[in-house]
């Protein structure tokens, strides 16, 4: 594998010393970038962070530097249609994508990468909402994870109860009438931590990490990101009901759910972690969707019992409260 440098913005990043990033190309012709972090001591594993939808790698140079300090490497995605990858449509600002498994071309090159580079092994994943359903079919079709962690993960989205039928209409009828990459009614092509204030967000309580979410996309707005299309739409419901169909894969598996959850199905996450035998749920009260995110007493043992678990201590398949 050929290894081009890429930006990693490390200015805002707030990452440990040392982090790269890298341009990959995918097998159906895309440009990804991956970043990675490396400890300078015993290396324990690698952890490798699957972002959601909007997101990139720099949002995670918090992440990488809980893991290295724990003794473990850290990788990062920038999917396609999002961060400094290539984006899809016109419109930059329209998170697309053809079909759903698309996203597994660019897991393929990331673990190329990671195995051009020599990270540690063993590999665990953790997938944050969106990433969330990218890592659990890459659990089930790679075979190279020794454990998971989930976040808020995309197994299911919320609609409220007015908006449901209408979203699945949109899904499922605006492809057919040309409107495919439009985006669905009452979003906005504005990145949410851009339009939306402090008060009443809907992914975290600590007031100081959604500034930094607002202060990088104000360095960089080339990172940010609006509502999808109705195709994206349309190929994220169609995953989700193809994952649920499926049973919980032999893998250990710590799975965090914010009480509060308004952007991904809660039914959905505790119906699939219910039938995970090696699998453990821990709701966070008055959590909200980015639990890496929240504020430093409740995210601090967040990152504690992720990396037990990528230690092997597996706890019994249990729901639990933090």
């Amino acid at each position: 594998m050929t290894l081009t440098p890429a930006p990693l913005f490390d200015d805002m990043a707030g990452g440990p010393d040392g982090g790269q990033a890298h341009w990959l190309q995918t097998a159906d012709g895309f440009r990804i970038r991956v970043g990675h972090w490396r400890p300078k001591d015993q290396e324990h594993g690698t952890v490798m962070m699957f972002p959601g939808r909007t997101e990139y790698i720099e949002k995670y140079g918090n992440a990488a530097g809980e893991f290295v300090s724990r003794g473990f490497a850290f990788l990062a995605v920038d999917w396609r249609g999002q961060g400094l990858a290539d984006r899809l449509l016109p419109d930059p600002r329209v998170g697309h994508v053809e079909n759903f498994p698309d996203y597994q071309h660019d897991v393929a090159v990331a673990l190329e990468l990671a195995e051009a580079l020599e990270l540690p092994k063993p590999w665990h994943v953790i997938g944050h909402s969106m990433g969330g359903a990218i890592g659990l079919r890459a659990v089930y079709e790679r075979g190279c994870f020794a454990s998971c962690g989930f976040t808020g993960p995309m197994w299911g989205i919320f609609f409220t109860p007015i908006m449901k039928p209408l979203s699945r209409l949109t899904a499922y009828w605006g492809p057919r009438i040309g409107l495919g990459e439009k985006t669905p009614p009452t979003t906005t092509l504005e990145s949410y931590v851009v339009s939306q204030p402090f008060e009443g967000n809907m992914l975290t309580r600590d007031p100081d990490m959604y500034q930094m979410m607002k202060d990088q996309l104000a360095a960089h707005p080339e990172l940010a990101l609006g509502a999808p299309s109705t195709i994206w739409l349309r190929e994220a419901l169609e995953e989700c009901q193809y994952l649920m169909a499926k049973p919980a894969p032999d893998v250990p598996c710590l799975t965090f759910l914010g009480s509060h959850e308004q952007i991904v199905d809660r039914k959905a996450i505790r119906r699939r972690m219910a039938n995970w035998p090696r699998g453990t749920l821990i709701e966070i009260p008055d959590g909200e969707h980015e639990v890496l995110m929240e504020p430093a007493d409740i995210r601090g043992p967040v990152f504690d019992q992720l990396a037990a678990l990528f230690s092997g201590d597996q706890p019994d398949g249990a729901r639990q409260s933090a």
